[in-house]
């Protein structure tokens, strides 16, 4: 019997992704083992070049995996680059080997496989340059599911203990923000959040945290009626049908200690409202969780980083961490659909 396996995919190979994942040879998370999804001589020339001492060992669906391999060891599932690839020159070419990666790291989560999925990332424009619309690896994979509705999470550990922010809206204009926040958007994410923190994080009756939209959650009225006209209303059904909901609270009160000490996690309304602060606790350490999907899947929290690939002074961290939350979640029971 395997282990549980983490499908690693090592995102854009021109970027840092491919070095990032030779750090997690040898390296044990819980009782899971990592399965880096990349080109076998992507990853021995960017050892070489590195002077990373790693034992690449191919791994093969049909046969174990010992989890008592050497300390060096990195178990990879060969993926075929499309071009050959040099570190900091992104080349459209390989666009599709990018996908390639992501579709055989969801087949493997479908089919039980693995365990779950973490990912590394990937170049959006170079993907788009080859002639296949993406937007990101969140709707990707959505689409790919059939989930009609998914929602960001970052997470990252304190010293008070783990933050966990949720985002009503994501990458939007700031203008566009109070239109896009409908009652009906609202419910189905308190929905998700609240499920995957009861099936995915093990916790029975998980609290959460509402912002507010406006500045001191409207003032009563004063500073904007999102709050009264749309936030409250979904906050009180959703109560009546027994989910621990605090809030809506002025957002810049609502990360103070005693504050989030009320809570398991945070529904911010907008990108910013909720990750600046998030980012300000846990950076280089934080990391990307999709709620509502049918998978595990965590991510990292920073981009391809062009400029350092090849280096040798890109940190870890964020990987790291992005497969050891994808590992403890899979230990909780992990990727059951939401009924």
């Amino acid at each position: 019997m395997n282990p549980p396996l983490i499908a690693v995919t090592s995102g854009e190979p021109a970027g840092i992704g491919p070095e990032l994942c030779l750090q997690l040879a040898g390296r044990r998370f819980g009782a899971a083992l990592p399965v880096v999804l990349c080109d076998r001589e992507l990853l021995r020339q960017r050892a070489a070049d590195l002077g990373i001492a790693v034992e690449l060992r191919e791994y093969l669906p049909a046969q174990p995996v010992d989890r008592e391999s050497g300390p060096n060891t990195l178990w990879v599932l060969h993926q075929p680059l499309r071009a050959a690839s040099v570190a900091g020159q992104l080349d459209p070419a390989n666009g599709a080997y990018v996908l390639e990666l992501l579709d055989r790291a969801l087949a493997g989560c479908v089919a039980g496989e693995f365990a779950a999925m973490a990912t590394a990332p990937v170049h959006k424009g170079v993907i788009n340059a080859a002639g296949v619309p993406f937007t990101g690896h969140t709707e990707y994979l959505a689409e790919k599911t059939g989930t009609p509705l998914v929602v960001m999470m970052l997470a990252g550990n304190t010293e008070r203990g783990p933050l966990r922010v949720a985002l009503a809206t994501t990458h939007l204009p700031l203008r566009a923000v109070p239109d896009a926040i409908t009652g009906e958007l609202l419910e189905q994410t308190l929905e998700i959040i609240a499920h995957d923190l009861r099936s995915k994080y093990g916790l029975a009756a998980p609290r959460i945290l509402v912002a507010g939209l406006n500045p001191h959650a409207g003032e009563g009225g004063y500073l904007g009626r999102e709050e009264i006209e749309v936030i409250s209303p979904v906050l009180e059904r959703l109560r009546a049908r027994g989910l621990y909901l605090s809030g809506p609270h002025p957002a810049d009160t609502m990360f103070t200690p005693p504050v989030l000490a009320g809570g398991d996690a945070v529904l911010a309304m907008y990108h910013d409202q909720g990750l600046t602060a998030l980012k300000y606790a846990t950076f280089g350490h934080g990391i990307n969780v999709t709620l509502g999907l049918p998978i595990i899947r965590t991510s990292v929290d920073h981009g391809t980083a062009l400029e350092l690939a090849g280096s040798g002074r890109a940190d870890p961290g964020s990987l790291f961490e992005a497969v050891t939350e994808a590992a403890r979640m899979a230990a909780c029971g992990g990727a059951s659909a939401r009924s």
